[in-house]
Parts: C-alpha cells; sequence; structure tokens
C-alpha cells in the first residue's frame, strides 16, 4: 500500500522547508521534538500531508467510529481528540460558547509522510503518489526564504474572564474541594481575539522558537489551525507497552542561572506542586489498570524536575503492559481525557469544569497525533496551544492551572498568566 523511500539530509534547512513544502495542502499534521531527549522519543519529526481518506465527526460514538476507522484502513492515521468527547464516555454535556468551531474529533490517512531521526529521512507514499517523490524532493530543495513577510495588523488579545471574576470561580471551585466533592480540578480560562488575521505557519515558527517544546504540533484541516508548543505527552504506545506522562506542578525561569536553579529546586520541594502531581499520578495508574495486564502498571518517574525554555515543569511517567488482543483505540477511550487536564475523582471534576468555565474546551487540552499501521500510537496534550478559524478569523489561546485545598486563587491567577506568556508575545508582538 505504502512505499518507502530512505535516504540522508544533506541541506541542514532541510526540515524548514520541508515545513515550508507543507503548505500547499489543506490537510497537515507536522510534529516536532525540537531534539528534546525525552524518555521514549521515536522520531525527531513528523510530516503527514494530504488526506487520501478521513473521518470528521461529533463526540457522539466518536470512539467507536474512530475504531472502525482505524481498524478499515489499518494504515498511519493522523489527527486529533478535542476535550469535549468526554460527551461520548460519560452523562456529560458541552454547552458553552465556541468560537473555533472544530469537528469534535478528526483524522485522516495521509497521502504523504515524511519521518525524520537524527540526519535519515524516511518517506511513506501510498503508491498512487509515488512517482511524485522525486519531484516532491527538488521542490522541497529549491525553497527560498528570502521572501518578505507581509505585514498584518497587532491582535487584540482579550481575556474571557476578568481577575476578579477568575478569583471568584477558583474561591467556588475550592468550596467544592472543602465538601468534599473533589480533590482537584484543572480550572481553565480562555483569551481570544474577534475579527483577528494571523499567518498560522509564522505565528508557529515564532511559538515554536521561543518554546521549543518536546511536543510541538503545527496543524491543519483546511481553515482551522492548531499552533502547539505542548510539552506534555498525553499517551504513547510501543508494542504492548503503554506509557502516560503528566505534567502537574510548573515554576518560572530566571536568567540569573542561580536564581533559576533555586526556582526549579524549589518546586522540586513544593508540597502544594508535588501533592497536585502524586494525585494525577494516581488516577493515570487508575485509567491506565482498565486494559493493563495485573500488576503491570508502574511508576517509573515521580515528580522529575524537566526544564524547557520558559519554565521548569514536573512530571511523572506512568507505563503498563497490554494484551496484543486489545484495540489501541480503546486504549485512549479508558484513559480520556487525560488526568493532568481534569482532576480527581475525573467525572465529579468534569461537571464542576463544566458549570464554572464559561467556553467550550474544544481542542484545547484535548490531544494531536497518529496511529502507526501495526497500532501503535504517541498522543500529546493540547496545551500552550494557539487555535485559529481562519473562515471566521477568530483566535484563541486558552490557560489552566489545578486547583487544590492549598490552592491560592491569586497565585494560581498568576500561573495562568506564566503560561501565556509566550502565546500572548507572539501574536500582540
Amino acid at each position: 500500500m505504502r512505499t518507502r523511500h530512505t535516504f540522508t539530509i544533506a541541506n541542514p534547512d532541510f526540515k524548514a522547508q520541508l515545513l515550508q513544502w507543507s503548505q500547499q495542502f489543506e490537510e497537515v499534521v507536522w510534529l516536532d521534538s525540537n531534539n528534546y531527549q525525552q524518555n521514549y522519543s521515536t522520531y525527531d519529526v513528523v510530516l503527514a500531508v494530504d488526506a487520501f481518506t478521513c473521518i470528521s465527526t461529533d463526540s457522539h460514538q466518536g470512539f467507536d467510529q474512530l475504531q472502525e476507522y482505524q481498524a478499515i484502513t489499518k494504515d498511519w492515521i493522523f489527527g486529533y481528540l478535542t476535550y469535549d468527547l468526554k460527551n461520548d464516555l460519560e452523562n456529560l454535556k458541552s454547552e458553552h460558547f465556541d468560537g473555533l468551531e472544530f469537528p469534535e474529533l478528526f483524522f485522516f490517512q495521509p497521502k504523504k509522510i515524511f519521518l525524520i531521526k537524527g540526519d535519515i529521512v524516511e518517506m511513506d507514499y501510498l503508491k498512487m503518489v509515488d512517482d511524485e517523490f522525486e519531484s516532491d524532493l527538488k521542490e522541497i530543495a529549491a525553497i527560498d526564504f528570502d521572501e518578505p513577510t507581509k505585514p498584518r495588523k497587532p491582535v487584540n488579545i482579550q481575556m474571557r474572564l476578568t481577575k476578579e471574576q477568575y478569583v471568584a470561580k477558583v474561591n467556588t471551585m475550592l468550596d467544592h474541594i472543602h465538601r468534599g466533592d473533589i480533590y482537584e480540578a484543572n480550572f481553565c480560562h480562555e483569551f481570544y481575539a474577534d475579527k483577528a488575521q494571523i499567518d498560522p505557519l509564522t505565528t508557529y515558527k515564532k511559538l515554536n522558537a521561543i518554546s521549543k517544546a518536546p511536543f510541538a504540533a503545527y496543524f491543519r484541516n483546511h481553515d482551522h489551525f492548531l499552533l502547539s508548543a505542548s510539552p506534555e505527552r498525553y499517551l504513547k504506545k510501543i508494542g504492548n507497552k503503554v506509557i502516560s506522562q503528566p505534567i502537574k506542578g510548573t515554576a518560572s525561569r530566571s536568567k540569573d542561572q542561580l536564581l533559576d536553579e533555586n526556582l526549579k529546586n524549589e518546586l522540586q520541594n513544593n508540597p502544594k506542586e508535588r501533592s497536585e502531581n502524586i494525585m494525577i499520578v494516581d488516577l493515570v495508574r487508575n485509567d491506565l489498570s482498565h486494559t493493563a495486564k495485573k500488576g503491570s502498571v508502574t511508576v517509573e518517574e515521580l515528580c522529575a524536575i524537566y526544564t524547557f525554555e520558559q519554565v521548569h515543569q514536573m512530571i511523572s511517567t506512568i507505563t503498563s503492559e497490554v494484551e496484543a488482543t486489545i484495540p489501541p483505540v480503546h486504549i485512549l477511550k479508558t484513559t480520556f481525557p487525560m488526568g493532568s487536564m481534569t482532576g480527581a475523582p475525573k467525572i465529579s471534576a468534569m461537571q464542576i469544569i463544566e458549570d464554572l468555565e464559561e467556553n467550550k474546551r474544544g481542542l484545547y487540552s484535548g490531544s494531536i497525533g497518529y496511529f502507526t499501521p501495526s497500532g501503535d500510537f504517541d498522543f500529546n496534550v493540547v496545551i500552550r496551544s494557539i487555535l485559529y478559524n481562519a473562515d471566521n478569523n477568530y483566535v484563541s489561546y486558552s490557560v489552566g492551572s489545578a486547583i487544590t485545598s492549598k490552592s491560592d486563587p491569586l497565585k494560581e491567577y498568576e500561573e495562568c498568566l506564566i503560561k501565556a506568556k509566550a502565546m500572548k508575545e507572539v501574536l500582540e508582538n
């Protein structure tokens, strides 16, 4: 069904040229590790373009439809799961304002795939387009970056919630926690702009240059764009092994090396941040146990500190083993939405989140990634991301933080501003 061509990269600009070349297609997924050496990395860069087949649907029976599509294609498929697929799993709803209007689930079978590891490129082309690979390489090599960029109007970002409204809502969430309704919940709010026009690729490049995140993504489905600087893996499957790496715990960085190291150490030893992380680790362990072989769920790394361009993050790694007979989509279905973006207990947290938040999350706090023909997969968590509907000129990014009994609403608000800094800078400057 596919033909693979392998070659060595000779041109240091090849990746940049490849991303630019991809812009001629209506369906694009670009996944970039930015050479960040995190555990369980498979590729440095993956590009998939030009849909041969696709599935685009709402949340109703979304996972069942995806499982059928994945089983029928038995091929590489790339796409996303929105947060609102929770409504397919539980008696939940999403009735808030949605300025982005993305399909709730979208995957496509690409005609052309590029897999890059080190200086080796593997091109996987469907046979119907296999005769194009040499001309594509010539096109890619001929791309010139000297063209002047088009001037654009600054984007005027607004907050969905005022500071006072945010603090009041967090206090309401704390009331739920003190009553014992939940232990923890991730509360998010939106920053947005109406009637805004951006250049998606230029915006992605600027965001990626600032963040250099290990799960960065550029996605296009016609007029819908995701520009992501995500540092977080949701779920990966390699053979019979499943890996989850939730993030809970954030600290800002400093240009002063000594102060930066102190900020890192403070995060490592912060009891509130550690308790947040450990609560989510317990939730993930429970989620993975639905499909795991008995006794195989393991915490490989607990509350480790990883340093990125903008922030320090606390990350844990939880793994399990699954039987070969379990459908790959079922593993996603039994763990979605990811614990780091919901809370504990998960269903109660999602109900309270829906009551308190003011906009539909959509693809934010969902996931983008791919399945391989053998049923392996890798998906990120869509955070630190700009979403854009080019048809109605709506731009949005959301940020959130975990609320626990030890939360100070003003400090949670400040944490959100730290997380929003790179996206705000890219859009407004």
